[in-house]
């Protein structure tokens, strides 16, 4: 991928910001933004992620997601090791251009490195208080991930 990442403007004052046609992405101090993924036809929520610029413009230009991994600190595309591709459907900007919302078809059972469709499989019970124990919530592995990733 060429480095087009620098075709970013800047963010400017609120109103252009919010009310404006420019995608002028608001990186934080880590230059980056949140990414949230969801499956276009169900509307699930598959993967909330980061973006660097890089990504984000990878993103753009090629229809497929990409995302910036905090933990090894590098660019990867989702599925170039799994094959488990996001095609995307929509890619959206919230209100102050700090937080990509991407639709998805979800090419291969799932996004989750875990194995499963979607990386929100367990939920925290409500009204309690004090120590909460975490409840699986479909949370059936769509594949083996020591088959997938090698």
């Amino acid at each position: 991928m060429s480095d087009i990442s620098s075709s970013f403007p800047p963010p400017g004052a609120s109103t252009a910001l919010e009310e404006g046609l420019a995608l002028t992405p608001k990186f934080d101090a880590d230059g980056l933004v949140t990414a949230v993924a969801t499956d276009a036809k169900s509307g699930d929520l598959l993967m909330v992620a980061h973006m660097n610029a890089q990504a984000l413009a990878n993103t753009i230009a090629t229809g497929e997601a990409w995302y910036y991994s905090r933990s090894r600190r590098k660019l990867w595309k989702k599925g170039e090791t799994s094959g488990h591709v996001q095609r995307v459907v929509e890619l959206r900007v919230d209100c102050d251009q700090d937080a990509v919302w991407i639709r998805v078809e979800q090419h291969g059972e799932g996004a989750c490195h875990t194995g499963r469709r979607s990386c929100f499989y367990r939920a925290a019970p409500l009204g309690q208080n004090g120590a909460v124990t975490l409840e699986f919530r479909d949370a059936d592995q769509a594949f083996d991930p020591a088959k997938v990733y090698k």
